[in-house]
């Protein structure tokens, strides 16, 4: 079998707590190969931004560890690029500014008839050479996603990682990213590990759909392996008896195998989030250092 691109190996997550110490996550095993679409599905505080931040290197593992091409992942770098529910786009810069911060930081001795060449191949990926010269308050919510994408593409990671990349956007523009970035991932074999609490996203865009155990102490449930042909179409997808079948498979997860609610304390939920907001909000004040490397 081919090495896989990712590896993570009885990856787990303990935090400090006033209460003692409250187990995140445990024993996560997952192999993930180059090209692979990935998503992670599961009842809130199941883990699954948790496994993201780990793979991203927001946290450091306290037990097992992720490697990505051959190397453990000790930090943030250039081979992971995020894409959060909030675009992070810096307010004072335009569209076009936004990705060249990106390609600057790969580009090397590269002089600027490149940079503006690489920064205009992906607006154009993503249909958005026309708002190049406007600032992020002068386009809609989803333009601003499509830059942070943009942007997280010009990094030329080799995992992209999303976390609820279209939760905050309505159900049409919300379809038309999706569209968007299946057709990107097409043309550049991306290695992709997204976050959607969407069954119908998750069935239409993923490989494979990783389903997390209730916390604390969350781990992987099941695997479901997506073999339904490419390119998909959402609309002939919906009437497909195989696409239905997976459905109902992560329906049957979510709502008959896993409780509706998982039981955490309030002050180790808390402790939890803050962690995690923490690591989210790091990255973007940095967003001009080659250290923090998030889209």
């Amino acid at each position: 079998m081919e090495k896989p691109l990712l590896d993570l190996t009885r990856l787990g997550m303990r935090f400090p707590t006033n209460d003692g110490e409250f187990i995140a996550l445990k024993n996560v095993d997952l192999q993930i190969q180059q090209g692979e679409f990935i998503s992670l599905i599961g009842h809130s505080g199941c883990g699954k931004s948790t496994v993201l931040n780990l793979v991203a290197g927001l946290y450091l593992p306290t037990d097992g560890g992720v490697i990505v091409d051959g190397r453990e992942v000790s930090g943030p770098g250039p081979d992971r690029a995020v894409v959060f529910q909030n675009h992070s786009l810096l307010p004072w810069l335009s569209v076009y500014q936004n990705v060249e911060l990106a390609v600057k930081q790969i580009a090397g001795k590269q002089d600027k008839a490149w940079i503006k060449e690489q920064v205009m191949h992906y607006l154009d990926l993503i249909q958005m050479t026309h708002a190049a010269d406007k600032k992020p308050d002068e386009i809609s919510g989803g333009m601003k996603q499509r830059v942070g994408i943009a942007r997280a593409l010009a990094l030329q990671p080799k995992v992209l990682l999303m976390d609820e990349p279209f939760g905050a956007l309505d159900a049409l523009t919300r379809a038309h990213l999706q569209d968007a970035l299946m057709a990107i991932q097409a043309e550049l074999n991306n290695t992709v590990i997204m976050i959607t609490h969407d069954v119908d996203e998750a069935v239409l865009l993923s490989d494979k759909i990783v389903m997390m155990t209730n916390g604390p102490a969350a781990t992987i449930g099941e695997v479901l392996e997506i073999d339904l042909p490419r390119p998909r179409e959402r609309v002939a997808m919906a009437n497909h008896p195989q696409y239905q079948h997976y459905r109902q498979s992560v329906l049957k997860f979510l709502y008959e195998k896993q409780s509706k609610s998982a039981v955490t304390k309030p002050e180790v939920k808390h402790a939890a989030t803050e962690a995690s907001a923490k690591a989210q909000d790091e990255p973007a004040a940095k967003a001009d250092k080659p250290a923090a490397r998030q889209a």
